[in-house]
């Protein structure tokens, strides 16, 4: 019966998944509701044409701890990208590469003119030794860091700037110092790589893995009620606890958190189909200019074929702060600067889908500080309760139904 469930799950991105799945594992009764008509949050794949579309450029660290943890990665058969990047600098391609992964191209690196000799002598120091000898104070931020370690302006604007501001999705570089040494580790304890049909097979898997009742797609909750929650449909479904595993605007309106509304940061992301890919290889494109619209480009189907027909080429352009601008404008700027980089081949690519996700990832300037346990039989779980990656949210949705399980209910 409804009054006898164990849990009530408010959201199904991976962070509610891993909520439930610790649940359940645990012997729990489980019930999830979410909004939308599939899980994943803001983890989705969609399919146009025989494209596989994420809902903005995303991928897996395959080091990621909680990730190892939950997923099985041979059945999302992970594919990976290049170690390294292809930089768009004064009108050239540069490859950069790590020399732990591809020494000959890691040498070859060293005679590119994004940064310095220094800068990469750096470089390597980062990538062995890692950030673990910094003790970045809560209000330091990315760029103070990056200059306190002694990486140039060059280096900084060629290949730090349009790399991290592409992981943070905004960049200035002013978020959490902490996030960058997390994020940094696990770029350099691992493969960077999506499941073969696209990441929203890694929440369709969490997914596959609840019995069968547990899940409610289609069902908005209103709001949260003494001893349950209320849905929009009216209805009022009862239980001995209740975990908010939305975004944090969501999760501060149901649980109605006083004080400035939380900030997030956008994305835009443009999927072309093209007959042939501009670049074979599965590479990380960056702007190293910093001019024109485009922060970082992959062609999707050259990671996975998957991604795309057979005869077809999937690319992802990603753009940084353009919310409030003209959409078709967008669109015309950034064709012009794809041309500038790949030629008139451009002219024949075709627009399969344009992206705004306003919410894509909290803006995270301290390192935030949120218990899972809010009030008595109410708990919170997302990305937003860590230093915002997949992972965080993970382990968040981990540790909500541990504070839950010991917990005297």
């Amino acid at each position: 019966m409804e009054n006898q469930t164990d849990a009530i799950i408010i959201g199904g991105g991976v962070a509610g998944l891993s909520c439930a799945r610790t649940l359940v594992d645990a012997g729990k009764t489980v019930h999830l509701y979410e909004a939308d008509d599939a899980v994943g949050g803001r983890i989705r794949t969609d399919l146009v044409d025989g494209f596989r579309l994420d809902r903005g450029f995303q991928v897996l660290l395959t080091a990621y701890p909680e990730a190892k943890r939950l997923l099985d990665y041979s059945a999302l058969r992970l594919r990976p990208f290049y170690p390294g990047a292809l930089i768009r600098f004064q009108n050239k391609w540069h490859r950069v590469a790590d020399p732990l992964r591809q020494p000959l191209s890691g040498i070859a690196s060293l005679f590119t003119p994004i940064g310095s000799l220094g800068d990469k002598l750096r470089m390597g120091r980062l990538r062995v030794l890692g950030t673990q000898r910094y003790q970045f104070g809560p209000d330091q931020d990315t760029l103070s860091a990056l200059r306190a370690e002694g990486f140039s302006h060059s280096m900084i604007e060629r290949f730090l700037r349009p790399f991290l501001g592409g992981v943070f999705l905004e960049n200035e570089l002013e978020t959490t110092a902490r996030k960058f040494a997390s994020v940094w580790r696990y770029f350099s304890a691992g493969d960077t790589a999506v499941p073969a049909l696209g990441m929203g097979e890694i929440p369709r898997q969490l997914a596959a893995s609840l019995p069968e009742p547990t899940l409610r797609l289609g069902t908005p909750v209103a709001a949260l009620e003494l001893g349950g929650i209320r849905l929009e449909n009216g209805e009022r479904p009862r239980a001995r606890a209740v975990v908010v595993a939305t975004d944090a605007a969501q999760a501060a309106r149901l649980l109605e958190t006083k004080g400035d509304p939380p900030q997030f940061n956008s994305v835009r992301c443009l999927y072309f189909s093209a007959d042939s890919a501009p670049i074979p290889d599965p590479l990380l494109i960056l702007n190293g200019d910093g001019a024109g619209p485009i922060n970082n480009l992959s062609v999707m189907s050259a990671v996975s074929p998957d991604y795309a027909p057979e005869g077809k080429a999937l690319i992802s352009a990603t753009l940084l702060d353009s919310g409030g601008r003209d959409q078709a404008a967008l669109e015309q700027q950034t064709r012009t600067q794809l041309a500038s980089w790949f030629g008139a081949q451009v002219n024949d690519w075709r627009l399969l889908r344009n992206y705004h996700i306003p919410n894509a990832t909290p803006h995270q300037t301290r390192p935030p500080s949120e218990h899972p346990r809010v009030r008595p039989g109410v708990y919170r779980c997302g990305d937003h309760c860590g230093l915002a990656s997949l992972d965080s949210a993970l382990v968040s949705g981990r540790a909500a139904a541990e504070s839950l399980l010991s917990d005297p209910i």
